[in-house]
């Protein structure tokens, strides 16, 4: 697509029209050929209106074989701020129409999000069907589809909401907590996430200072420090990851719940610690489109010399990768989003026995960068066909009102980025030459759960063993233990060891076995599981 320079020119004028014809035309094309990788800065108007799904996937550049396609889109989902699946394939989508409705947030509080189920009713392989699951919601933000139910984090409520009828809409709820966050908390720090974590606990971030676990049917609360903004994540040694806007990635080499034990600790070494590159900057971001759009962007270093932003200012929703169908070197990596830069950022990770360090994947690229200023990336998923999904918010107000600056407002109303509202795209990424998993996910006997934790897809054995957990199946415990000690992977060993302790059938046996285990992660694992023989007199774990 040819480069187009705009001068700004009052609505209604001729070039202006003929210009953003010529633009919308070069997005809804797909390029011919593959594009400079990477990218660099691309020169695009000072003004566009809202592309539609297929115009704005030709606004993405990704590194060579990596493609985006287009999951769902308005008016099949609108607002979208979290997604999940249920073992039938089905997303489970958060809408949030309550935020920044205009820049003074008018009727924030106004009881409009919603749970809404989106499906393939006709068996062509295509989402097509919208269920308002929940309604009447404020500021929902999080949820978690369960084996007999759905939990929905709508703070400071935590909802157990059920179909009782299997008509994919909410029939009763209840309470589990009520101290998720608080509702005068801004949207953007307020508790969000649900991650089903290795150790059964369910983690979250931002304002949020306790977390939940399932035991014997029943969630309890635990207490933990407050950590992290928005986004929460694990990788196969059970390693917690958060950040915050302007800092990439945190990672939990210690559980935060040890520290919060006792209240007067200040010092939390290990815990929510800061990952650093000795090889590059790790806060450097290369969006492919100038960004005048920012928050700050009249601060000096916030953008380069070419209009476009230099570091995280909105870091935000980081997931490890665990799928099985895109390369192979993207398994265990970090991907950051950044919703104010139009990009989301690949992080390696390597662990060394001593700790964790990351860095930047590309010198100066980015996993995903759009040249759509209204691309905006607040959640990223492992999903159940191995590949990564994305989803977009979609609107050109991504800053919240408690920290919106009078430039940002101006700005925004110059460029008309305030409405609309009300849409969403949901993407996946996929590679060339390799197809997604389309097979079911045999969850209805234990045997087949314990199968699927040897399985090379995180999400399917992240879901085989929370399912196991909550069905308490004691006929599982045989398998589990022998594969505690002959899996071939040892994230596979560590799980069926933090399973057996989900079902409460975890022995000193299998703790002892774990102890000597070849990898130092699965080590780990038994050091914590030890715990509960911790004050046993004469016994081996003390």
């Amino acid at each position: 697509m040819p480069l187009i320079v705009t001068h700004r020119c009052a609505p209604g004028v001729l070039l202006a029209i003929l210009v953003s014809s010529a633009v919308l035309r070069g997005h809804a094309d797909q390029p011919a050929s593959p594009r400079p990788w990477p990218p660099g800065v691309q020169q695009v108007p000072e003004q566009l209106p809202p592309l539609t799904p297929d115009q704005a996937l030709g606004s993405f550049h990704l590194p060579p074989g990596y493609r985006v396609e287009l999951v769902a889109s308005e008016p099949l989902v609108r607002d979208p701020v979290a997604i999940d699946w249920d073992t039938e394939g089905r997303l489970w989508v958060v809408e949030m129409p309550g935020f920044m409705p205009d820049l003074s947030a008018t009727g924030e509080h106004a009881p409009v999000g919603r749970v809404v189920v989106v499906r393939d009713a006709d068996g062509d392989g295509r989402l097509d069907t919208r269920t308002v699951f929940a309604d009447g919601l404020v500021l929902a933000r999080a949820i978690k589809v369960l084996d007999r139910g759905v939990l929905v984090g709508e703070p400071p409520q935590v909802w157990l909401m059920r179909d009782t009828d299997g008509d994919l809409r909410m029939d009763i709820k209840t309470r589990v907590t009520d101290q998720f966050g608080r509702l005068d908390i801004d949207v953007e720090n307020n508790a969000n996430g649900f991650d089903w974590g290795l150790d059964n606990r369910l983690h979250t971030a931002g304002q949020v200072s306790v977390q939940l676990r399932l035991r014997a049917g029943r969630f309890e609360t635990l207490p933990v420090p407050i950590r992290g903004q928005w986004g929460v994540s694990h990788d196969d040694a059970g390693r917690v990851y958060r950040n915050s806007n302007e800092s990439a990635l945190h990672v939990d080499l210690v559980p935060g719940s040890y520290y919060a034990r006792n209240p007067n600790l200040m010092r939390t070494r290990g815990s929510y610690e800061r990952l650093a590159s000795a090889v590059n900057a790790l806060n450097t971001v290369w969006p492919v489109r100038p960004t005048p759009g920012l928050n700050r962007a009249y601060q000096t270093g916030i953008r380069r010399a070419d209009g476009s932003l230099a570091r995280f200012t909105s870091a935000c929703t980081p997931l490890v990768y665990r799928g099985d169908r895109l390369p192979a070197d993207l398994y265990g990596n970090v991907l950051v989003a950044d919703p104010a830069g139009n990009l989301v950022s690949r992080l390696v990770l390597t662990a060394d026995g001593n700790g964790v360090e990351a860095r930047k994947a590309y010198p100066d690229a980015e996993f995903l960068a759009s040249t759509d200023e209204r691309f905006r990336p607040v959640f990223l998923a492992n999903a159940p066909d191995g590949t990564l999904h994305i989803v977009d918010l979609y609107r050109g107000v991504i800053e919240h009102r408690l920290s919106l600056t009078v430039y940002l407002r101006d700005y925004s109303q110059r460029h008309q980025l305030v409405q609309p509202t009300g849409l969403g795209r949901i993407y996946r990424i996929v590679h060339d030459g390799v197809d997604r998993d389309t097979t079911a996910v045999p969850t209805r006997s234990t045997a087949d759960l314990v199968t699927l934790l040897s399985h090379a897809n995180g999400w399917r054995r992240d879901t085989a063993q929370r399912l196991l957990v909550e069905r308490g199946d004691q006929a599982a415990v045989p398998a589990l233990v022998r594969l505690a000690t002959s899996a071939a992977r040892a994230g596979t060993r560590a799980q069926a060891l933090w399973t057996l302790d989900g079902l409460d059938a975890l022995d000193d046996v299998q703790v002892l076995q774990a102890l000597g285990d070849a990898s130092p992660d699965v080590r780990a694992s038994a050091v914590r599981l030890a715990e509960r023989w911790l004050g046993t007199p004469d016994h081996p774990l003390q």
